[in-house]
């Protein structure tokens, strides 16, 4: 099976999440004019005993074509993907069926731009594709179980678009 990339764009990426990026008009101009304020950009989402975090990770850099053998979600909560360089990154994303992740999708993000995955979305595991690989993510933090994996069997390749 081959999955090939597509870019990222708000449209495309919206049953799974959010596209954080500066695009179009700022809704606000703040700081004396000096900067611009794109507000309220993410459905972010932590349930009623969670609470907002913000971590750092630290990934190893990938190269197409790429082998995907895993696929994660996180049913108690959202989780962004902000990254710390101006690289784009690989994003994977599927539908759920049943428990069962299908329509394995791939997006390429454009330098500039970050993501939010919805909760309980089917995603690929952080896949830079430059070093350092540094992401600023804000996720759930707090009890129970918000992480469920997926391994995949054949393993799709995924290839530039």
């Amino acid at each position: 099976m081959i999955i090939t990339t597509e870019p990222l764009t708000a449209a495309a990426f919206a049953p799974f999440g959010d596209v954080l990026d500066a695009s179009g008009t700022p809704d606000k101009i703040i700081n004396a004019g000096l900067c611009g304020r794109y507000h309220d950009r993410a459905r972010l989402d932590f349930g009623p005993e969670g609470r907002a975090g913000i971590s750092i990770f630290k990934a190893e850099a990938r190269s197409f074509p790429y082998r995907l053998d895993l696929v994660e979600r996180h049913p108690l909560g959202s989780q962004a993907f902000i990254p710390m360089t101006a690289d784009p990154f690989l994003v994977i994303v599927a539908k759920d069926d049943a428990g069962t992740p299908v329509r394995l999708r791939a997006f390429l993000t454009a330098p500039g731009q970050g993501i939010n995955l919805l909760r309980n979305t089917w995603h690929g595991v952080l896949t830079p594709l430059a070093a350092p690989g540094l992401f600023a993510v804000i996720d759930r933090i707090g009890p129970g179980d918000n992480l469920q994996e997926y391994p995949l069997a054949p393993q799709p390749q995924v290839i530039r678009g």
